[in-house]
């Protein structure tokens, strides 16, 4: 053996044999996956994981509930300043998805649910652009949570979706960038039973710029983003904020939509309802 002198003693000299390196790796491949399976089974003992679609054991999401968050972005029929548009319907599955990774922290979920984001503002964008996508950036800009929010979920949820979706945009080859320029301005109250009129009422005035991020607002293309959308109400309050700030607001895009539940008296024609509570959705200025 060839040996080396150093100030400590003696070390063996690099070995020249080829292709030595590629046949230690190769060996040591198993290992590492034997390795890899064995702590992930153990720490599936530790904190057991289940999808939260449908409750299927030791996966973080199954291929079944994930495709009912891999929908085509549609048109959603709500009354807004600016078209809306979201992918998987908030029902069964997909609603389970959101509530967990919204309010029972499975922020593992966020990739997923970005994904279907970045489909809907892909989607808002093809729709309300005549000819080839503009060459600037568009602002994607998530509907804020309140502090008490940020505070019980250790983050801003609906900001990292945004983020999610950018990423996946910009694999895309489009130019987006994420600014979360609004903030609530006031309390409001729990919406929960309000139909689409008294909702706008409780929620008008309620959001707003924040001053210090403004800068480059005025003239921008704008795409207002959320996991869900339900009545509009937020919506259509947040394109309030940012239009009176000079933003040019082109589209609304969320991951899921609520499908129409009509009821007389709730909400007028034309706007989306639900008979239950949307634990995910216009909330996150009101928790």
């Amino acid at each position: 053996m060839v040996t080396s002198s150093t100030g400590s003693g003696l070390l063996p000299a690099r070995s020249t044999r080829p292709g030595q390196p590629r046949l230690v790796l190769h060996l040591l491949a198993p290992l590492a996956g034997a390795l890899s399976r064995a702590g992930t089974a153990l720490l599936a003992l530790a904190v057991p994981v289940e999808c939260p679609g449908c409750g299927a054991v030791d996966v973080r999401l199954c291929r079944r509930c994930a495709a009912d968050l891999v929908a085509p972005a549609v048109r959603v029929p709500v009354a807004l300043a600016a078209p809306a548009w979201a992918c998987a319907a908030y029902q069964g599955a997909a609603s389970r998805c959101v509530v967990a990774w919204k309010d029972r922290g499975r922020l593992d979920l966020t990739p997923a649910l970005g994904a279907a984001l970045g489909r809907a503002v892909a989607a808002a964008l093809l729709a309300t652009t005549a000819g080839p996508l503009p060459a600037g950036a568009v602002l994607l800009v998530p509907v804020p949570s309140s502090a008490a929010a940020r505070r019980g979920r250790g983050a801003d949820v609906t900001a990292a979706l945004a983020r999610a979706a950018a990423r996946e945009l910009r694999h895309q080859g489009l130019h987006v960038r994420v600014r979360a320029v609004l903030q609530q301005q006031r309390r409001v109250a729990d919406q929960a039973g309000l139909g689409a009129a008294a909702r706008r009422g409780n929620l008008s005035g309620a959001l707003g710029v924040r001053r210090a991020r403004s800068s480059g607002l005025p003239g921008a293309r704008v795409v207002l983003v959320d996991d869900v959308i339900t009545t509009g109400a937020t919506a259509a309050e947040a394109c309030r904020a940012l239009a009176e700030a000079g933003a040019v607001v082109a589209a609304v895009a969320a991951a899921c939509w609520t499908p129409r539940r009509r009821h007389p008296g709730t909400c007028s024609p034309g706007t989306i309802s639900s008979p239950w509570p949307s634990p995910a959705d216009e909330g996150r200025v009101l928790d």
